[in-house]
C-alpha cells in the first residue's frame, strides 16, 4: 500500500500532509497562469512592429503592396533627423543597387532582392535609441572571413559615410 500510494501522491510543499496526484497537477497549472503575461515579454514598439509585420504580410498576400510608396509613406512619418537620413540613405540605395526593390520590413523601409531582404534602416525615434542603424541581413552578400559587422550605428550622414554604405549596398547586392 505504501508503494502504491507515493506512486500517486505526493507530499505538500510544507512537509505536513500528502496531496493527490490531482492536487499537485492543480498546483503546477495555477503557478504557470500566474506567471509572468505574454504582454510583458515585447516593448510596446516591440509590439507594435510586429503589428506593422503582420499588416505587411497581409498587404503582400492580397497585391495591395506597393513598395516604393509604403516605404516613401514611412519616411514621411519618422522625426525630422530620422526623416533626412532616411531619405538619403534611399537615394543611396536606389543608386547603388538599382535591382533592389523597396518594401517596409517591421514598419521600416528595407530593400529585397528577389523578395528577400537584404537591407534596412531602423529610425531611431522608433525605438527610443541614440542612434539610427543601418543594417543588412544574412541574406546580405557581405560573408568576409570569420567576421563582418551586419548593421551600423549612425549620428550623422557625411560623405564618407554615404560613400562606404553605398559600398556595402553594392556588395550586399551582388
Amino acid at each position: 500500500m505504501i508503494a502504491d500510494q507515493t506512486d500517486q501522491e505526493s507530499r505538500s510543499p510544507d512537509g505536513g500532509g500528502v496531496l493527490s496526484m490531482s492536487q499537485v497537477s492543480n498546483t503546477k497549472k495555477s503557478a504557470r497562469s500566474t506567471s509572468g503575461r505574454a504582454s510583458n515579454l515585447l516593448t510596446d514598439e516591440e509590439r507594435a512592429a510586429m503589428k506593422e509585420t503582420l499588416a505587411e504580410r497581409r498587404r503582400a498576400r492580397s497585391g495591395e503592396a506597393d513598395g516604393e510608396s509604403e516605404v516613401l509613406a514611412k519616411i514621411a512619418e519618422m522625426s525630422k533627423s530620422d526623416r533626412v537620413m532616411a531619405k538619403r540613405l534611399h537615394a543611396i540605395v536606389k543608386a547603388s543597387a538599382p535591382n533592389l526593390s523597396p518594401k517596409t520590413w517591421y514598419g521600416m523601409p528595407a530593400y529585397a532582392k528577389d523578395g528577400k531582404i537584404i537591407c534596412f534602416f531602423q529610425a531611431a525615434e522608433k525605438f527610443k535609441a541614440r542612434y539610427a542603424t543601418f543594417g543588412f541581413v544574412p541574406a546580405a552578400n557581405l560573408d568576409d572571413g570569420d567576421i563582418w559587422p551586419t548593421s551600423f550605428a549612425l549620428n550623422k550622414l557625411t560623405a564618407d559615410v554615404e560613400k562606404t554604405i553605398g559600398k556595402l549596398i553594392k556588395r550586399a547586392a551582388s
